[in-house]
């Protein structure tokens, strides 16, 4: 029977993860223009985003203790459920207290299958695979949004937002996948953040090996950082470039952001493995996302003629983020540990959805008196301040 990456298991749980991000996806930048046509301004359309990613965050760290306890299946098929089942209520009302009591239950299931799904790779492939599994499960993360971020709000625009809402379901089909698949780990298995097993000394990583337990905390602050900051910059692009442009232009930036973190990730994962570049490409995908923000403050700024710089802003923060996004989990997973899969996970995830939240709200915070240009500007400072503490610190 195959096993690691070629293993059946392995590509369920990516076809799971593509129909459970399908139906996040395809809501993520509509909630904030259904508060919007009820009357919500920037800041309101920012919270929706922001209540979001802030259950989902208050989840993840749940996380850990629920794989113990239920095991990964079942935390991934109840957080599915808990995705999509409420999706088409968000019809019954544009009003932003109801809009985000549903909000707030997707949010919880979101936060269950992030951390479970990221963590189940780890458990599924030796370390060495670790790096090149990561960024295929980057790629059924990044399909959804690749294909259903616009298309939700070009789908809007011709035929209305119920239609949207009613495809939110997605994700109960990946639940109903889940309820079929076998976890057979192709290494021993680790009870998850088992302090006792905090001691196995190293682990492979792609970039060689690295210290478990002395200086962990101090290697996690740079992938952690540069999540943080990318989330920041792409959340505020998500929640904001369909309220901010014509229809034409916020479909095409907003494929271009999830194709960039597409690449990103892809070519992050073959880097890590036949380069041995982990950990030193968080500086420079965290530099690309600042130079594409940089630019969209520039388009924002402008009267005419701005939707070319739109897109390839948002291309280029969406590929430095991509980049971010797998050098920043291989890193976790490596300074963790097989005993500490599913707090790196919860770590990481907690790092993404913290940081799109805080692009949401934050930079909503600011677009409302100051203009969007001031926001996307805060966003690039933001970028450019972090950088530096994400380089790979030097080993023991």
């Amino acid at each position: 029977m195959r096993t690691g990456l070629h293993s059946v298991t392995f590509w369920l749980l990516l076809v799971a993860t593509v129909l459970a991000f399908g139906g996040y996806s395809l809501l993520l930048p509509i909630v904030p223009l259904w508060v919007t046509e009820g009357g919500a301004g920037p800041f309101g359309a920012g919270v929706t985003t922001g209540v979001l990613m802030a259950v989902t965050v208050a989840t993840q760290f749940a996380v850990p203790w629920l794989l113990r306890r239920i095991g990964h299946r079942w935390v991934l098929v109840v957080g599915m459920v808990l995705m999509g089942a409420p999706a088409p209520l968000l019809a019954l009302s544009s009003e932003l207290a109801p809009v985000l009591a549903v909000t707030t239950v997707r949010g919880v299931g979101f936060g269950m299958v992030t951390v479970a799904g990221s963590a189940l790779v780890a458990e599924l492939l030796d370390p060495a695979e670790h790096s090149r599994g990561a960024s295929r499960f980057g790629l059924a993360v990044g399909l959804p949004l690749l294909l259903l971020l616009p298309t939700g709000v070009a789908v809007v625009d011709w035929v209305g937002f119920t239609a949207v809402f009613v495809g939110g379901t997605i994700p109960l089909l990946g639940a109903a996948l889940m309820l079929v698949l076998r976890i057979d780990r192709h290494g021993p298995v680790v009870a998850v953040d088992d302090p006792d097993a905090a001691t196995a000394g190293i682990v492979a990583a792609g970039s060689g090996t690295v210290p478990e337990v002395p200086g962990r905390r101090r290697g996690e602050l740079g992938p952690l950082l540069a999540m943080l900051a990318g989330a920041t910059a792409q959340g505020g692009l998500i929640t904001f470039l369909p309220v901010t442009g014509t229809a034409a232009a916020a479909t095409l930036a907003l494929f271009a952001t999830a194709a960039g973190a597409l690449v990103g990730r892809f070519l992050a994962g073959e880097l890590v493995a036949r380069r041995e570049l982990g950990g030193r490409l968080l500086v420079p995908g965290v530099l690309i996302g600042a130079v594409g923000m940089a630019a969209e403050v520039v388009a924002a700024l402008l009267t005419a003629g701005a939707a070319p710089l739109l897109v390839a802003g948002a291309l280029l923060v969406g590929f430095g983020f991509g980049m971010v996004q797998n050098d920043s989990l291989v890193q976790l997973f490596a300074f963790g540990g097989p005993a500490r899969y599913g707090r790196a996970s919860a770590l990481w995830n907690a790092a993404f959805d913290s940081g799109f939240g805080v692009g949401a709200v934050g930079l909503g915070a600011v677009a409302g008196p100051f203009g969007f240009a001031a926001a996307y500007g805060a966003g690039t400072a933001f970028l450019l301040l972090v950088a530096p503490f994400t380089r790979r610190p030097a080993r023991a």
